[in-house]
């Protein structure tokens, strides 16, 4: 049974990409640097059946869509082979080309916070991730974040977030392991081939959050501040 939080390398016709999706109960949300992921999925007899929407959540036109739109639905079938899932389908976004796509599993145990949440408490959903780094360093990371009842899971074409949280009253803290399911030392010389340990704080409401973080890459600390943008409530 398709189930768990998993990474997926997917390829139409000959471009590929990466994300990572959460299958749980019929729901298949996710995404990566640059496109959320939603949609529903059933299994019967093995084969799985799934309906998926990419939605453009980052707006840098160097990343372009493997399917040409930034809102493209994406029909596909498949089954397991030991545990890991194999599928084959399209989009009628553009006919004739062929998506496939590999989900492979990721350990995703984490506990969240008995009473995470609370009244005036961040909404449960899939949320787009832009990250800015602070005190003069380049560059920054987008994704996306899957919250739901004090659990974190998420993120992006290289790497992976697991976490907890704790949320009340417009306010909201919690930690974040990063770790790489690709390499990502070349794309992303900071975080790439560490397990980045996170630690964060802000505020919420009924659209997104902000938040300020401080994260240790190896033996440098690095700070950043990170805008959430509510995709898709849970």
């Amino acid at each position: 049974m398709l189930q768990g939080f998993c990474k997926v390398r997917f390829q139409v016709d000959d471009t590929v990409g990466r994300s990572v999706m959460y299958a749980n109960g019929g729901s298949m949300p996710g995404g990566n640097s640059t496109f959320a992921h939603y949609g529903t999925y059933s299994e019967v007899d093995g084969v799985v059946t799934s309906e998926i929407t990419s939605h453009r959540h980052n707006d840098d036109p160097n990343y372009q869509s493997l399917l040409g739109s930034d809102i493209a639905t994406i029909d596909v079938r498949g089954s397991a082979i030991g545990n890991i899932y194999h599928f084959k389908g399209g989009s009628p976004q553009m006919p004739g080309a062929v998506f496939r796509s590999v989900m492979t599993p990721i350990a995703d145990e984490i506990v969240a916070p008995r009473d995470a949440v609370g009244e005036g408490g961040i909404v449960n959903g899939l949320y787009s991730v832009h990250i800015r780094m602070l005190d003069g360093v380049d560059g920054g990371l987008t994704g996306v974040m899957l919250l739901h009842d004090g659990r974190i899971l998420g993120g992006d074409a290289f790497f992976y977030y697991l976490g907890v949280y704790s949320s009340a009253n417009g306010r909201w803290r919690g930690e974040i392991l990063n770790q790489e399911h690709t390499p990502a030392k070349s794309e992303h010389p900071i975080s790439g081939g560490h397990e980045v340990g996170i630690g964060f704080a802000g505020t919420c409401d009924n659209s997104g959050a902000l938040l300020e973080a401080t994260a240790l890459a190896g033996k440098r600390s690095l700070r950043f501040t990170a805008v959430l943008k509510l995709m898709q409530p849970a």
